[in-house]
C-alpha cells in the first residue's frame, strides 16, 4: 500500500511505487491521482530531445548537478523507447546519470510502449507525482523519434533540442519538426570538429525564426557551457512561469478531450464486439452488397440512439 505522506516527503521508494502504479494499474492510478491532483501543476517542465547519440543523458547528468547548485530540485523522467523486457536503454541512461543521482536528483525511465497517447498519459501522471513530491523543474528526456518530440513539446514549458557535430554534418539533415519546437538549441560535444560550423548553421537557419530561440554550445567532456545552460534554464523558467497558467489551461483541455475520446473508443469497441448490427453489416460488405462507408454510417446510427 502506498503511503501518501511518504510521497509528499519525496521518499524515493514511494515515488517509485507511485510511478509504477501510474504505468501499470489504471484503477489504482485513478485513486492516487484523485488524492494528489489539487497539489500538482506547479513545476516547470523541461523537455530535452534530439537525435540518438547527441549525448543527452550525460548532458542531463551534468545539468542536473548545475541546477541543484542554483537552488532548484530537479527530477528526470527518461522516456525509454525500448521495452521493459530488454531494459537496454534504461541501464545505459542510469549509468550515465550516476553523478546527478548522487546529488539527490530523482531519475526514472518510463517505457514509451510505442503508443503516443499512452506516453502522454503515463508521462503526465508521472510528472504530477514528482510535482507532489516537491521536485521542480522536471526534466523529460526523449529520444528523437518522430511523434514523441512533438508530444514532448506539447507537455513541456521549455523545449531544448540537442544536436552534436556527428549527427550529420549539415543542417539539411535535421528533421523539420525539430527546427520548430525549440526554445533552446544546444550544440553538444562542442569539443568535436565541426561544432562551430554547426553552431553557425543552426544560428542562421533556426535563430531567425519567430520563436527567437537561445542557441548555446556545451561540452560534457570539457565541462564547458553547462553552467551557462543551467542559468539560462532557470531564467527561462521564471519567464515562462508568467504564461504557464494559460498553457496549462490548454493542456488540461486537451487532456480531458483525450480521456473522453479514449473512454468512448473503449466503450464503442466493447459495443461492437457484442453488437449484432456490426456483424450483419460486416457480412454485407464482405459479400459486396454494400460499401464500407454506407455500412459504417448505419452502424454508427444504431450505436448513437
Amino acid at each position: 500500500m502506498l503511503d501518501i505522506s511518504d510521497l509528499k516527503k519525496g521518499k524515493r521508494g514511494s515515488i517509485a511505487k507511485a510511478i509504477t502504479i501510474v504505468e501499470n494499474d489504471p484503477i489504482e492510478a485513478r485513486k492516487l491521482l484523485k488524492k494528489i491532483f489539487k497539489e500538482t501543476g506547479n513545476a516547470s517542465i523541461i523537455g530535452i530531445t534530439g537525435p540518438a547519440g547527441a549525448g543527452k543523458s550525460s548532458l542531463i547528468n551534468k545539468t542536473s548537478v548545475a541546477l541543484k547548485k542554483l537552488h532548484t530540485k530537479p527530477a528526470v523522467l527518461a522516456i525509454d523507447p525500448s521495452s521493459h523486457v530488454t531494459g537496454g536503454a534504461i541501464l545505459g541512461d542510469r549509468v550515465r546519470m550516476t553523478e546527478s543521482t548522487d546529488s539527490g536528483t530523482y531519475i526514472r525511465s518510463i517505457a514509451s510502449r510505442g503508443a503516443t497517447g499512452a506516453v502522454s498519459r503515463s508521462l503526465r501522471n508521472s510528472i504530477r507525482i514528482l510535482e507532489y513530491a516537491g521536485f521542480n523543474p522536471i526534466i523529460i528526456e526523449s529520444v528523437g523519434a518522430g511523434q514523441t518530440e512533438v508530444e514532448i513539446s506539447n507537455i513541456a514549458d521549455i523545449t531544448v533540442v540537442v544536436f552534436n557535430p556527428n549527427t550529420g554534418d549539415s543542417i539539411q539533415t535535421i528533421k523539420a519538426g525539430l527546427t520548430e519546437i525549440g526554445d533552446i538549441y544546444l550544440i553538444n560535444k562542442s569539443d568535436l570538429d565541426g561544432a562551430n560550423q554547426l553552431f553557425d548553421a543552426v544560428r542562421e537557419y533556426i535563430g531567425s525564426s519567430e520563436k527567437n530561440p537561445v542557441i548555446l554550445k556545451t561540452s560534457v567532456k570539457k565541462n564547458s557551457g553547462i553552467t551557462e545552460f543551467a542559468k539560462t534554464l532557470k531564467e527561462m523558467m521564471a519567464i515562462k512561469n508568467k504564461s504557464k497558467q494559460e498553457k496549462d489551461m490548454l493542456r488540461l483541455e486537451n487532456e480531458l478531450k483525450d480521456i473522453i475520446l479514449n473512454n468512448m473508443s473503449e466503450k464503442i469497441e466493447t459495443m461492437l464486439e457484442s453488437d449484432n448490427t456490426f456483424s450483419k453489416y460486416l457480412k454485407k460488405i464482405q459479400s459486396k452488397e454494400m460499401d464500407p462507408f454506407e455500412a459504417a454510417d448505419k452502424i454508427t446510427k444504431s450505436l448513437i440512439k
